[in-house]
């Protein structure tokens, strides 16, 4: 099939609605994941919305319980077609962000889809129903288009938890290790670099959120009887913090410093220009890491960020030395990291910097993932998407965020390819969410395409794979 007939069917099914359709009936289920009660309705998306969809196009789906216990399960599909042919393995999420819906605007409501100008408004459009709904459609109309085959072996893993840091899919993916077995992992979450430019991503910064603490005494005390005489534990942990982090945002931790960035790094970072877009915010340019471009320190850098920082009452301030002060901090890392480490090597630093006061505590920490930039599968899927768009693709080594990613890069050992469709100013985990449909549209047309020549051409390009050898690690 030519890829101009391809086209034109992906045009007449969007033209049809269908996509519409089916992205507000997924709207319309009110997956929160935070909501402990949920776990009924939570099974139920998949049973009702995913799995119907999925045994269409011959996939065996099966629940699989959550090793935590009360967390809502996991959908397996599985579609075997030949043991001969590649195997792709896919991913998506159902469950949402609290849908907040006292707080959007007039006309608009978390579970219903409202259509405005060139968005599709509701929660889960573009986190993530409407990227997972993408990528069905897609395996639809190849599966229409060959006559009921895909040309390659598929496998489909769905969580309901994605929101609250994805409870049992580590230990699951390990459960499950050769059932998940693949050649590549292919799916769709998180943002482009902006709404015009496609993008593809390999991987996700690592997350560490540490709580730094310090309590003097039990109560305040007057500042006007006790000031000068009694230590300020805000006053010293805003010491601490910034033996950590300098006034101009750049870590001080060398043991937690990023690796230096290699010349190929630099050559594929050197295409990518952060922000510009309406809405958002002005980069400050003497923040950061200095001698690095806006790119190299969001993709290829160590940032060390104070989320949160409290003492005494701040709504109601009082003339007194409050007794204790604590802040949340946040660490986010590229792979080279010790990060395995990062207690020892905060709590040495502090202690350095007499500090040793000072309390730490590590609250939750994600791991950093980078597929190889320069592998023929990401050469491959960057040329499909400019066939597709007619635009140049964005490539990021990773994105600045985190995702699960460590559990397909790092447990099952596969190639990991992110082709986001959504786009940073989407509301997502806010109000207002929305898909633009021009993206919905590319997003379709590159995920078709996509699928079609991995039917063409996997094992040839599994073969270029296997004999690849990866320059940035000399």
């Amino acid at each position: 099939m030519g890829a101009a007939v391809l086209t034109t069917q992906v045009q007449a099914f969007l033209d049809s609605g269908e996509l519409q359709r089916t992205l507000a009936r997924r709207i319309g289920w009110a997956t929160e994941s935070q909501q402990a009660q949920a776990v009924t309705l939570l099974t139920d998306y998949l049973l009702q919305e995913i799995s119907p969809a999925l045994q269409a196009l011959g996939f065996r789906c099966e629940l699989l319980d959550n090793p935590h216990s009360g967390c809502p399960p996991f959908l397996l599909a599985e579609y075997l077609e030949d043991p001969q042919l590649p195997t792709v393995l896919s991913y998506g999420h159902g469950d949402v962000v609290f849908g907040n819906a006292v707080n959007w605007r007039e006309g608009l409501h978390p579970w219903q889809l409202v259509e405005e100008g060139e968005r599709w408004y509701g929660r889960g459009s573009a986190d993530n129903k409407g990227q997972h709904s993408i990528n069905l459609a897609a395996l639809q109309l190849i599966h229409q288009a060959r006559g009921g085959r895909l040309g390659f072996n598929c496998k489909i893993l769905f969580e309901m938890g994605e929101e609250i840091s994805s409870p049992g899919l580590a230990e699951l993916c390990r459960q499950y290790q050769q059932r998940l077995a693949a050649d590549i992992f292919i799916a769709s979450d998180g943002p482009r670099l902006n709404a015009e430019r496609p993008t593809l991503f390999l991987g996700s910064r690592g997350c560490c959120n540490f709580r730094l603490s310090l309590s003097a005494r039990e109560q305040a005390y007057h500042s006007g009887n006790w000031g000068g005489l009694l230590s300020n534990p805000a006053t010293q942990l805003a010491n601490a913090i910034a033996c950590l982090v300098n006034a101009q945002g750049q870590m001080q931790v060398s043991a937690l410093q990023a690796p230096a960035l290699t010349p190929a790094l630099r050559t594929i970072l050197s295409d990518i220009q952060p922000g510009g877009q309406p809405g958002d915010p002005a980069i400050d340019v003497n923040w950061g890491e200095a001698g690095l471009s806006p790119a190299e320190r969001l993709f290829a850098w160590n940032t060390l960020e104070v989320l949160s920082y409290s003492a005494g009452n701040p709504q109601q301030p009082v003339n007194a030395i409050p007794p204790s002060a604590q802040a949340i901090c946040q660490l986010r890392f590229v792979v080279g990291t010790d990060w395995h480490a990062i207690q020892q090597h905060l709590r040495a630093h502090l202690d350095a910097h007499g500090f040793n006061q000072v309390q730490l505590a590590i609250l939750g920490c994600t791991p950093a993932t980078r597929f190889d930039p320069t592998s023929p599968l990401v050469n491959w899927a960057l040329a499909i998407m400019q066939a597709a768009t007619g635009k140049k693709p964005a490539l990021l080594p990773n994105i600045g965020g985190s995702l699960p990613n460590e559990v397909f890069a790092d447990i099952l050992g596969l190639p990991t390819l992110w082709i986001p469709h959504s786009y940073p100013a989407c509301g997502q985990h806010g109000v207002n969410e929305h898909m633009l449909k021009t993206i919905a549209s590319e997003g379709l047309h590159i995920m078709t395409q996509l699928w079609w020549d991995w039917g063409e051409q996997g094992q040839a390009l599994l073969a270029q794979q296997r004999r690849h050898r990866c320059p940035l690690a000399k």
